[in-house]
């Protein structure tokens, strides 16, 4: 199986899954996980998770175009490697899911939540539309820089096209091998520390980690070891906004860095406002959660940092990208900002709740 190729077909009689309260779904949310251990500080967030179909920072990658329509807003268009390799590319220097989903999916996967990989490369499109804008290399050819091409988080989905809400993240039940709540808190003090804007259900996804089995009847996955992972967050590093605002809410350096983790100068109450299509809200955060999340963040060193920015090309983007005169923002601007909003997750002590 290919990763993220397969996966695991809902019930007939539940059209929308992720508004169910019951069944063979609310009974594998019950069991997921959101967290699994990782030795953040020996990640090498610059070359990513070690996949046999990933690609190197800048890599230029040779693809052919493919007629196809893809979801979302944002400039990306289908393209094939070879015959058996298609891959989906996000481009543009004016795009902030160019830079945002790479920084967002490499820091998720460093301190262990689910993420997919995304790696910032230069496509050289063969019979790729001029209606794309590219920069013409040849007659058939071409070139789009800066691009991203995704590669799933290897499991199958159990749900496709539907994904979780994040008050779904709540029936998940430590007592029937679930992830404890201090996982799931830190995963929503995730979305709040990274301005993770755009929380509908398709946002997020449901993957099952198990080995295939055959039968008789063919491959089959059981689903016991479910997982629910973060499955776009290109729209981060800025300030969440009503309406999911690329300019605003994808990599704005003003935005985020003057955007509080907190709601108020006391409490947990995260500062994440619900956006049109959002399914998070200002969400309370827990002791265990903020410490858990709180250690997992310090184990990042002040190299990896750089090479998170870096990797993600954040020095392409304006500071303010609503405004031209504000200029590129730095490596050591980005560093500081993200150190200044650890240090509110850590320096906060949230009552017992």
């Amino acid at each position: 199986m290919k990763p993220g190729a397969s996966s695991v077909a809902a019930t007939p009689s539940d059209p929308k899954p992720h508004l169910a309260k019951g069944g063979p779904r609310a009974q594998v949310i019950a069991r997921a996980r959101v967290w699994q251990p990782m030795n953040t500080a020996a990640a090498d967030i610059k070359a990513g998770p070690d996949a046999k179909n990933g690609f190197s920072f800048g890599q230029i990658v040779n693809c052919t175009y493919l007629k196809k329509e893809l979801t979302g807003k944002s400039p990306k268009f289908a393209c094939k490697i070879d015959p058996d390799d298609e891959v989906k590319v996000k481009y543009g220097g004016a795009n902030g899911e160019v830079y945002g989903e790479v920084a967002a999916t490499r820091l998720l996967w460093a301190l262990g939540f689910g993420s997919d990989h995304m790696y910032p490369v230069k496509v050289v499109c063969r019979d790729c539309p001029k209606t794309l804008e590219g920069m013409t290399r040849s007659e058939h050819e071409s070139v789009f820089d800066p691009a991203i091409i995704e590669r799933k988080m290897p499991g199958a989905t159990y749900h496709p096209d539907n994904g979780w809400s994040w008050t779904e993240l709540d029936e998940v039940d430590a007592a029937a091998g679930g992830s404890p709540r201090a996982h799931r808190d830190a995963l929503k003090l995730m979305a709040v520390f990274l301005q993770h804007t755009d929380t509908k259900p398709q946002q997020q996804r449901l993957i099952c980690l198990d080995e295939e089995k055959s039968t008789p009847e063919g491959t089959t996955i059981e689903c016991k070891k479910p997982f629910m992972l973060l499955n776009d967050v290109g729209l981060t590093f800025g300030r969440a906004t009503t309406f999911n605002n690329n300019t605003k809410s994808g990599v704005n350096l003003v935005g985020w860095s003057r955007t509080p983790v907190w709601k108020q100068t006391t409490g947990c109450v995260g500062n994440l406002p619900k956006s049109m299509t959002g399914t998070l809200n200002d969400p309370v955060i827990s002791e265990e959660g903020r410490q858990f999340l709180a250690d997992l963040l310090m184990h990042l060193s002040d190299s990896q940092l750089h090479d998170l920015f870096d990797v993600s090309r954040f020095q392409l983007r304006l500071r303010n990208p609503g405004d031209v005169m504000s200029g590129y923002a730095t490596i050591d601007e980005w560093v500081a900002a993200f150190k200044d909003k650890r240090d509110q997750i850590v320096t906060r002590r949230c009552t017992a709740t």
